[in-house]
């Protein structure tokens, strides 16, 4: 008898009592398990996100959560075996299995990494520089970021039972929002075996990942604007889920991730380039092969120019002459199943209707098959030819699997309007010469139509990451037919689970909220020089105020003989005067900056070990000879380094003159020892 599929739910794992779906071996036929979640109270479940996972998740600080990100890698990393060999009963080859389980955890890695460097180590983030509000300085404006405080919900598609649900567990986890993931029944006993290695490992606190293995029930019911629902899955779906009272009357956040008719385009200057053509049927096969081409990503449309469709069918098929299908647990087997039968079936009533306007150049009715398999979900790579160019289901229709069509145009405007017909899509790539005029032409024809755009060329070619691969650092979704939503792209990503917050009030008390110096909030100077305190010792508005500096002639020439700089503003009066800018001769606006570093510093070895960029540089007013500086250096930002015992601290600085106005001013980043603990 086939086992139920455990949920964790309220602070435990439970086995649900009740009729739910088949989980079937795609390669045998046989059922493994049933996926349910009969008798599970909802409301208590989003009760437990918000009062327990919520605020434990916020007592920690963006850094702290990516640590703990991080700490998954390694866990998930000692159950990958157990993970491929299931992954394998939903039809995935060992290829497969690790652009699913490894790309997971790499997406995990990417986010911990990001969120170290891009945010704060702190439990809000400002977005963008303070604005100013009023004359004085005395009222400012700050966009600030903090966790929104309901949960965060992932419904999730069968074909990448780990990357799907932990790229969008990382941004919100980060974030700070508790995560109720349910998975797709088909391949739910993946699901379950990888949450049940992240919720036993302790990482996260509880309540902070809940995980329902079967239908959700009502659990929409009991969500409202605090809370996120991040979808993957069909357009017909997505449709249902965008009526419901969560999102129409409550203001729940809706991410969508729907069907996608993505294509590549062949240029017609690449049409007589065999390394251009070439390149493009490698990426139409692998499309076809991974996954037995069950990816959101994968190339649907591939268009050739009119004078090459015989040359890319001809490569195409000897390209996939050969290709083993079976037991995908077989090292000679390059493509397994599809995830069962009904999803076998679903793809070829699509080509039967595609075969109206197309015939068949590439494909197998019967193909062999290696292994002791079933072959009820085992469908040979596939590749249509449009032959009426009327024919709009090729645009319409979406045949999820190992299937391509070849589409011919005759020039770049008809590639573009190609293209948009298929009313949005996750990507499109691109083979041809970045010097092609006809690649800006298709760029600036589809790129509003696409979350994501691939052009490859000769200078790329080897090492391009792939027209089906989405990427943590950056966006995936789509407009129109690909479900309007946008995932993933860095720190991007975790926008969604926070909230964005105009706060006004005075400098002080933006410094305080924000843990940010912000322009005119109270400065610290009776502390000893800051380049004598650690990391640890420094706080935010701590300061040095300098002595003041004379620049002479004598410094403005000798800075343009050491630095052959000798613009005429700063070496010929008169021009400098005829300028309608100076009224003579100024000083150079970077011997600023290093006189400024000459006031500030400190010279003796210290806390301070490095001095790696400047950011925000703006010269505000020239500086004549016989003009004095000095300045302000302001703690402005700490942030933890990836090194134990070193942090990043940026300084404000301000140079301003002997009338009190602002000269120069900009951020300095240095890195400062930190005081480890034996």
């Amino acid at each position: 008898m086939a086992r139920t599929l455990q949920s964790y739910v309220l602070g435990a794992w439970v086995t649900p009592d009740g009729d739910g779906e088949p989980v079937v071996d795609a390669v045998t036929g046989e059922q493994v398990a049933v996926a349910t979640a009969a008798g599970i109270d909802f409301a208590a479940v989003v009760r437990h996100a918000r009062d327990v996972g919520g605020p434990a998740l916020r007592e920690l600080t963006f850094h702290e959560r990516a640590a703990k990100l991080k700490e998954l890698v390694g866990v998930i990393a000692e159950h990958k075996d157990e993970l491929y060999a299931l992954s394998a009963q939903g039809g995935a080859t060992k290829k497969d299995a690790w652009v699913d389980v490894d790309g997971g955890m790499g997406v995990l890695a990417t986010y911990a990494s990001k969120a170290r460097k891009e945010l704060p180590n702190a439990k809000v983030a400002v977005d963008g520089p303070p604005e100013p509000l009023s004359r004085d300085g005395s009222f400012l404006g700050q966009h600030v970021w903090t966790p929104k405080q309901g949960v965060a919900v992932q419904i999730n598609a069968y074909n990448f039972p780990c990357w799907g649900s932990l790229e969008k567990l990382a941004p919100a986890l980060v974030a700070g929002m508790p995560v109720i993931v349910k998975p797709a029944p088909q391949t739910a006993q993946v699901a379950e075996a990888l949450y049940r290695h992240v919720v036993d490992s302790g990482v996260f606190p509880e309540g902070a990942i809940q995980f329902v293995a079967g239908h959700p029930g009502d659990l929409l019911d009991h969500l409202d604007g605090r809370d996120v629902v991040g979808f993957t899955g069909s357009a017909a779906t997505a449709e249902v889920i965008r009526g419901h009272r969560a999102f129409t009357a409550r203001a729940a956040t809706l991410i969508t991730e729907t069907d996608s008719l993505n294509a590549a385009v062949l240029l017609p200057g690449a049409a007589d380039d065999e390394a251009h053509v070439d390149r493009f049927v490698k990426e139409i096969k692998k499309e076809l092969l991974t996954k037995a081409g069950q990816r959101c990503t994968a190339i649907r449309r591939a268009l050739v120019p009119e004078t090459a469709v015989d040359t890319v069918v001809a490569k195409l098929q000897q390209a996939l002459e050969g290709v083993t299908l079976g037991d995908p647990t077989r090292e000679d087997v390059r493509m397994g199943a599809l995830v069962s039968a009904s999803q076998k079936q679903d793809v070829v009533r699509t080509v039967e209707k595609l075969l109206a306007g197309c015939r068949t150049v590439v494909g197998d009715d019967a193909p062999e098959l290696l292994g002791d398999v079933d072959p009820g979900a085992f469908m040979a790579p596939t590749v249509l030819l449009l032959e009426d160019p009327g024919f709009d289901a090729v645009h319409e229709l979406e045949p999820f699997g190992p299937v391509a069509t070849l589409v011919p145009y005759r020039d770049a405007d008809e590639a573009v309007a190609l293209v948009q017909r298929g009313g949005g899509s996750l990507v499109t790539s691109v083979f041809g010469s970045a010097a092609d005029p006809d690649a800006a032409t298709v760029f600036t024809g589809i790129a509003a139509h696409h979350g994501r755009l691939l052009f490859v060329d000769d200078v790329s070619a080897e090492t391009q990451t792939g027209h089906g691969t989405p990427l943590p650092h950056l966006v995936h979704g789509g407009p129109g037919r690909a479900g309007g939503g946008e995932e993933m792209g860095g720190v991007r990503g975790i926008h969604h689970y926070l909230q964005r917050t105009a706060l006004t009030g005075s400098p002080e008390l933006i410094t305080r909220m924000t843990g940010r110096y912000a322009p005119g909030a109270p400065r610290r100077l009776d502390v000893e020089h800051p380049f004598k305190l650690t990391y640890d010792q420094l706080q935010i508005g701590d300061a040095l105020e300098t002595e003041e500096r004379e620049i002479t002639l004598a410094d403005i020439e000798r800075f343009a003989e050491l630095s052959g700089d000798t613009f005429y503003a700063h070496m010929d009066e008169e021009a400098a005067k005829a300028s309608p800018i100076f009224e003579g001769r100024v000083a150079h606006g970077y011997f600023l900056v290093s006189a400024a570093a000459g006031l500030f510093v400190w010279p003796d070895p210290g806390p301070v070990l490095a001095n790696f960029g400047l950011e925000n540089l703006r010269f505000l007013a020239p500086v004549y000879p016989g003009d004095r500086i000095k300045l302000f250096l302001t703690c402005k930002d700490k942030v933890t380094r990836r090194e134990p015992d070193q942090g990043t601290v940026t300084w404000d600085v301000e140079v301003l003159n002997q009338h009190g106005e602002v000269v120069a001013a900009y951020d300095v980043l240095t890195i400062v020892r930190r005081e480890v603990p034996a």
